[in-house]
């Protein structure tokens, strides 16, 4: 009901925010007196403000046609290679191709956004690497007909990503997907995988959540499964191609991301319309811009929310030992030659400090050489992934890592 009511809702706007155009229309018209003065340009402005943050926001576009590299320009698309019931692997091919650079696959997480808030992680990495992504998608547009999604199917789907890139492929996971990247990785490495990544890279991920639990870790252990089917799981309403499937929708995630850091949306809500009042349009283009990745949201299958809410913030089954994917047991210390690299933000309010860094103490017989830990002072979630520090000095960082273990395979 909750869905269907969201939905009759966001339809019924339309009008409201057509109305909203055509009202900036005529206080912006150049003849218009009123529309010049502060206040008709006050009320311009947030009319604009509402009429964008009121609208649906459906799957970006990527938005990287090139990349720069020694001071040239080269075309890159965004092209699927590869496509499933509920993702697709996108490859950011460029023109010439990317012979001799080190092949990436950056696992974006399922969460509620779409693969596209990682574009500045893929844009800081095309440079120097060829780059593919998991593009998980929206399951109201997926048929109930379709097999139903959990969080072995997820790990399930990274193994074969894996086996069709093939050996000396890099492993990237951002935030949640990186317990089924180690998941993935230590079966891989259980059956002796030629194609178990080269080397993986943990961001801001809940691989041990009973370490500094942040408060998303603890609403998420305060109730029991029944407690959040009950009320966080919806169905899809018509007309969307998956009418009839339970989800958790992605408004219920959003609406949480949100009240999570409420003081400081109304401040970047607040400095939209006073960017447009004072005429500075490179601000305002830039606040709409984040938004307009940050409202676009996704809805989750209920089987993998469900079980992810169990294994990884209820039970802990990974840093426990007691995770299973399907028949297999899910043990760090099968892994033997990756380099594991994890990063983390000092000032992450979602993944607290250490609960990534544990799975450097899970994969107990890795070398302590072919590890390596940044804590990143003064950084946030969203900063481990996006933004001028991850820039400047989370992903030199990587890339160094990436060449070392490059280096360490062609040496061996």
């Amino acid at each position: 009901m909750l869905y269907l009511m969201q939905s009759a809702m966001a339809a019924m706007s339309t009008p409201t925010r057509q109305g909203m155009r055509l009202a900036r229309a005529i206080l912006n018209h150049p003849q218009n007196q009123f529309g010049q003065s502060p206040a008709g340009r006050d009320v311009a402005a947030w009319l604009s403000v509402f009429d964008h943050l009121g609208g649906m926001h459906h799957r970006p576009a990527w938005k990287l046609d090139h990349v720069t590299k020694d001071g040239k320009e080269v075309p890159v698309q965004a092209k699927r290679v590869l496509k499933r019931a509920y993702c697709e692997l996108t490859h950011f091919e460029r023109e010439g191709g990317a012979k001799g650079l080190p092949r990436v696959l950056i696992v974006a997480p399922m969460s509620g956004h779409f693969a596209t808030l990682l574009r500045g992680t893929v844009e800081a990495l095309l440079p120097d690497h060829d780059v593919y992504i998991t593009e998980w998608l929206d399951c109201k547009h997926i048929p109930k007909t379709e097999d139903r999604f959990n969080l072995n199917d997820f790990i399930d789907y990274l193994v074969d990503f894996l086996h069709f890139l093939g050996p000396r492929t890099h492993l990237l996971a951002v935030c949640q997907p990186t317990v089924a990247a180690l998941a993935a990785t230590s079966i891989m490495a259980d059956w002796g995988d030629r194609c178990q990544p080269m080397s993986i890279t943990l961001v801001a991920g809940p691989i041990d959540t009973r370490v500094n639990p942040t408060a998303v870790n603890e609403f998420a252990s305060a109730q029991d499964l029944t407690w959040f089917k009950d009320n966080l799981i919806q169905v899809v309403p018509p007309p969307f191609l998956g009418m009839g499937r339970r989800v958790y929708p992605g408004f219920i995630q959003l609406n949480s991301f949100m009240a999570m850091n409420m003081d400081r949306h109304k401040r970047s809500i607040s400095d939209m319309h006073d960017s447009l009042v004072a005429g500075d349009q490179e601000t305002h283009d830039r606040r709409q811009a984040f938004y307009d990745e940050y409202l676009s949201v996704m809805d989750l299958p209920e089987d993998f929310y469900l079980q992810t809410i169990e294994a990884v913030f209820q039970s802990h089954a990974l840093p426990m030992g007691k995770m299973m994917s399907r028949w297999h047991a899910v043990d760090p210390s099968h892994i033997r030659k990756p380099y594991l690299f994890v990063v983390e933000g000092e000032a992450d309010d979602i993944c607290g400090v250490g609960q990534t860094q544990a799975a450097l103490h899970l994969t107990t017989n890795l070398p302590d050489k072919h590890k390596k830990y940044l804590l990143v002072k003064g950084v946030g979630h969203y900063g481990t992934f996006n933004g001028c520090v991850f820039r400047e000095t989370i992903a030199p960082q990587i890339k160094t890592f990436i060449e070392d273990a490059e280096h360490h395979v062609n040496v061996h």
